[in-house]
């Protein structure tokens, strides 16, 4: 017997805890049950139909129902749905191992499985420590990591401390380690108060000057490339990860490069780093590695960090780190047919137009009275609401002007997620352009009503 759906918010309210939520504010107006999906729509209990605007939190690639995604899960159910992968390998994870190399930039070489980007990059904060200690040649001093101010890499504690976000991480700096944080490239906001175009890249003169003094002690420079996701998608200077990654080479320091947001053609290309050609010495990926539906990630290392780890058992030299779940069959199978769908479709062939077409319609909404900046990358892009546009005085976050304007959006039936005053733009790479038009006239139509109608400017 179908549940009701008044009976389902009431068993929401009284048993989930839902994440970055303010459980107070969780009224029944607010609670939308999501039922099904199909092709880049969500569907709630009440059949109403919604744009996925945000990808299903970043994640989804080629839409909802992917016949090729779910006949290979059905396919892989019928054999095992899961087993141990310590002590034990399955068939997907290592053709899927095969293809992430194959995919990623030239260089990276060994695949270690996990179950989200937060754990991807913990295992590559805990790898590259540990690889300064057990190499043939020890660092034992190598002890530190430097990252972006504004960086945010997961919610395990390893990736909150390389984080730099105070509304997500300040309540638990007692538990952090310590690291050495950098400016982040903020141009809208250039902490020098420089213009884009004719600036000397002073951001990176700091982290610059922070590696030159600290390196001895450095395990590496942590990074999420092109692009501050949860920051609230702030792009970076043409060349700026080239000079980060000559940087890490100079002083000896590793690169981690986190494209847990960036990865699987959100950036336009299969990775950010692939724009500026750049390889990294670890890599963490996971969000659209399963195309949005089950959960996967895993953290790629070139094979100087994997040779590091190799001895004889009594050495104690293996990285003990693993879960349950790691290298899921379900989740790899779903992985591989991802994969395979973005060659047989030319994904990011026919992404390209896509791209095209969201940055002029972007243009259009740059110009609105409170919009202060907009900023994109291939599929990514964030628009910032401001309350003064000639100042960029921002809005109060408790005036909530984003969480309003992604309110509004879904009285027309789009589904949005903010960033504090930043809307986010992020739908899935296969959405249809009468589609992505759809999706970028009610942005524009909610902007508006948000903060130009009366009383709200």
């Amino acid at each position: 017997m179908k549940t009701a759906i008044k009976d389902l918010k009431a068993l929401d309210q009284k048993y989930v805890w839902h994440p970055f939520t303010q459980m107070r504010d969780w009224t029944d107006e607010e609670i939308l049950v999501i039922d099904r999906a199909e092709d880049c729509y969500l569907i709630d209990t009440e059949d109403r139909r919604y744009i996925d605007g945000v990808s299903s939190l970043w994640c989804n690639v080629h839409g909802h129902q992917i016949k090729k995604i779910n006949q290979a899960v059905k396919d892989q159910l019928d054999k095992v749905a899961h087993s141990t992968f310590l002590g034990l390998s399955n068939v997907p994870a290592v053709l899927l191992a095969k293809k992430l190399i194959q995919s990623a930039p030239r260089g990276l070489a060994r695949v270690f499985y996990s179950d989200s980007g937060s754990e991807a990059m913990e295992i590559a904060l805990k790898m590259a420590y540990q690889y300064w200690q057990v190499r043939k040649n020890p660092r034992p001093k190598k002890n530190k990591f430097v990252h972006l101010e504004l960086a945010y890499h997961g919610d395990t504690i390893g990736s909150v401390s390389v984080g730099g976000i105070d509304l997500f991480h300040q309540v638990y700096k007692p538990l952090l380690f310590e690291t050495y944080s950098a400016f982040s490239p903020y141009c809208y906001r250039c902490k020098f108060g420089l213009k884009k175009e004719s600036c000397k890249r002073e951001c990176f003169q700091e982290l610059e000057h922070l590696v030159a003094k600290h390196h001895e002690e450095l395990v590496a420079i942590v990074v999420e490339p092109l692009v501050q996701g949860a920051a609230g998608m702030i792009d970076q200077p043409s060349g700026y990860l080239t000079k980060i990654r000559e940087l890490a080479d100079r002083y000896d320091v590793l690169l981690i490069c986190d494209e847990v947001a960036t990865g699987f053609g959100r950036t336009g290309t299969m990775f950010a780093c692939d724009q500026e050609s750049v390889t990294p010495d670890i890599m963490a990926v996971a969000k659209g590695i399963t195309g949005g539906y089950l959960p996967l990630a895993a953290t790629l290392v070139k094979e100087k960090i994997y040779e590091a780890f190799l001895g004889d058992y009594g050495e104690f030299k293996a990285f003990f780190h693993g879960h349950t779940y790691t290298a899921n069959p379900l989740a790899c199978a779903a992985a591989l047919a991802n994969l395979e769908i973005f060659e047989e479709d030319k994904t990011l062939e026919t992404l390209q137009p896509k791209i095209a077409l969201m940055k002029h319609r972007l243009e259009k909404i740059r110009a609105l009275k409170h919009v202060g900046d907009v900023r994109q990358v291939g599929f990514m892009a964030g628009i910032e609401l401001v309350r003064d546009k000639s100042t960029k005085k921002p809005y109060d976050l408790t005036e909530k002007r984003g969480i309003g304007v992604c309110k509004r959006a879904r009285k027309y039936g789009v589904i949005m997620r903010p960033l504090g005053n930043v809307i986010v733009l992020m739908p899935p790479l296969g959405i249809a352009e009468n589609l992505l038009e759809e999706l970028l006239n009610v942005t524009e139509k909610c902007i508006r009503e948000e903060t130009e109608s009366s009383g709200h400017c």
